[in-house]
């Protein structure tokens, strides 16, 4: 069993790449997306 097999994503199939692969990125991407949206507002650039 893969260790991205356990934990929250307790179900099968969580350790597929291309599962892995979207969910980092939707996590990356809205981490970038609330960095630019504090820089905006933060210096009004």
């Amino acid at each position: 069993m893969s260790d991205l097999n356990r934990g929250i994503m307790k179900f099968k199939g969580a350790d597929q790449p291309l599962l892995v692969y979207t969910s980092a990125a939707l996590v990356l991407g809205s981490i970038a997306i609330l960095i630019l949206w504090a820089l905006r507002v933060a210096y009004a650039v």
